[in-house]
């Protein structure tokens, strides 16, 4: 019999980007709308690098969801130069959940990265002591790699032996693309998992070229084979709880992403957890949806699970073609398409 509605423990989203000011106050809202919690990604320009710049940031998000119950959790941008004082610092702020790391270049507003992640050893250190979970980019930079094996490459050049150097420090492999990823993490101990979103779950990178180009389905790191997009449904399927949701939703101005060197990135805050729930009747395990929104991102973070629920509905809806994004405007993932769920 098919399922008409679906109640479900709220979730989070352990991977989301706000952008600031008009396009914060634009997208914020879909977020507070659907999940309790987010990981809020520090790569603004420039990034938040210390706690008083998170502080500032967190104020200004708080002001743009304000009469919902939705909680940022901030994260600070690693540094060739984050001090362990300001480890410690984040640590003692409570609200400060991780770092992230991103190799320099790796993506939007990514060039104050980590050039070596050998600099950031004492940062490191003291990050597995306190417990504060590393959030990784997984890509590497190298002009001479190709950009559809750079996920593979940062796994033996950088992940395994970090994970080696560091065998306790909790390590959320974000956004994973490949089989290779989803299998170095089946593999790891408790301390690593890793986030999906919900278009390496939906598309492989055929989805850029069908019809010409399409600007709207770039993200980094890129759509992958098919091979690796049915990896990924393997592992929601299996439902091990090193998995959770993470949208990387990621919004850019349509004519910065729709010109001659468009921006990489998908918004999906729109609707994300109606498209996962799509996704899950779709791969017949919509039973396993609640653990891998609402359970195993807060049970690895160490954080309570919520106390709230969301219900969803079987209803056609139409995802308009653009929103706003402060004066300009924003193609949202799926634009024009029909979504069979809807969030009451």
């Amino acid at each position: 019999m098919t399922k008409k509605q679906l109640t479900i423990t709220q979730p989070d989203d352990w991977h989301l980007h706000l952008r600031d000011a008009e396009a914060l106050n634009s997208v914020a809202p879909f977020t507070a709308k659907q999940f309790a919690r987010a990981i809020i990604m520090p790569n603004l320009n420039p990034p938040v690098t210390t706690v008083a710049m998170a502080v500032e940031y967190l104020d200004r998000i708080l002001a743009a969801v304000e009469g919902t119950d939705f909680e940022p959790l901030m994260t600070l941008y690693l540094t060739d130069n984050t001090s362990v004082d300001e480890i410690i610092a984040a640590r003692k702020s409570c609200f400060i959940k991780g770092l992230k790391l991103y190799p320099a270049g790796a993506t939007t507003n990514s060039d104050a990265g980590v050039t070596d992640i050998r600099n950031c050893d004492a940062a490191l250190d003291e990050m597995q002591k306190s417990g504060l979970p590393l959030l990784v980019h997984g890509e590497v930079t190298d002009p001479q790699v190709d950009v559809f094996d750079r996920e593979s490459v940062f796994i033996d050049k950088v992940l395994q032996p970090l994970s080696q150097r560091f065998p306790e420090l909790k390590i959320v492999f974000e956004h994973i693309t490949t089989r290779q990823a989803a299998n170095f993490v089946l593999e790891s101990g408790d301390n690593i998992a890793a986030t999906i979103t919900p278009q390496h779950l939906l598309f492989n990178r055929n989805a850029l070229f069908q019809g010409g180009l399409q600007p709207h389905h770039y993200c980094l790191p890129v759509l992958k084979r098919n091979i690796h997009q049915q990896a990924l449904l393997g592992i929601i399927r299996a439902g091990s709880n090193k998995f959770f949701l993470g949208t990387d939703s990621a919004p850019h101005a349509r004519h910065k992403k729709e010109c001659a060197c468009g921006c990489a990135g998908i918004f999906s805050a729109h609707a994300a957890i109606e498209i996962y729930t799509s996704i899950f009747e779709q791969q017949g395990v919509l039973d396993k949806l609640e653990a891998f929104a609402s359970f195993n991102g807060p049970d690895f973070y160490g954080l309570p699970r919520n106390s709230k629920t969301i219900t969803l509905v079987k209803q056609d809806w139409q995802v308009p073609d653009e929103y706003p994004l402060g004066s300009d405007k924003l193609v949202p993932f799926l634009a024009g398409q029909t979504i069979h769920w809807k969030l009451v």
